[in-house]
């Protein structure tokens, strides 16, 4: 299980970044929309983001310092479910940038908040568990060391 759970998250933030990286614009655009930020720290954010995602879904699906980057992961996760609450509660158009593009939505375009909360905090527990159990034997933590047992995720 642990090994599904690393793989779906990596797995989603490789996705997340690689269609965010080739066009930062866009991600810093996508992060000022929250209206959360200081604009020299949402500019920051915005050009950091998809290279924090994708090293860190790297990191989760080979299994390298699992523990680490699920809570790391689980941590950027529940900063999106919350960036999209408050972008929900405080009335915005906007959105999410999850993958790619963000800002403010179109005519006749209607936001998606609770969906994109729902998947986002499916992608919390997940992050969770694969902090809590041990990485899985496809894990490079396992192959040097790393991971701790791996027979509590056998056993499952």
């Amino acid at each position: 299980m642990t090994t599904v759970a690393r793989l779906v998250l990596g797995g989603v933030l490789i996705a997340a970044g690689a269609l965010k990286i080739g066009n930062p614009a866009d991600s810093v655009v996508a992060v000022k929309a929250y209206q959360l930020l200081p604009e020299s720290i949402a500019v920051a954010v915005g050009y950091a983001l998809p290279i924090l995602e994708i090293v860190v879904g790297v990191l989760l699906v080979v299994g390298l310092l699992t523990r680490v980057a699920a809570v790391i992961a689980g941590l950027l996760m529940f900063a999106f479910v919350f960036g999209i609450a408050w972008a929900w509660a405080n009335g915005l158009r906007i959105d999410c940038g999850c993958f790619g593009g963000g800002g403010q939505l179109g005519a006749g375009q209607e936001p998606t908040y609770l969906l994109d909360i729902l998947r986002d905090f499916g992608l919390v527990l997940l992050g969770a568990w694969a902090a809590r159990f041990p990485p899985g034997r496809f894990a490079l933590d396992g192959a040097l060391g790393l991971g701790g047992d791996t027979r509590e995720e056998e056993d499952e």
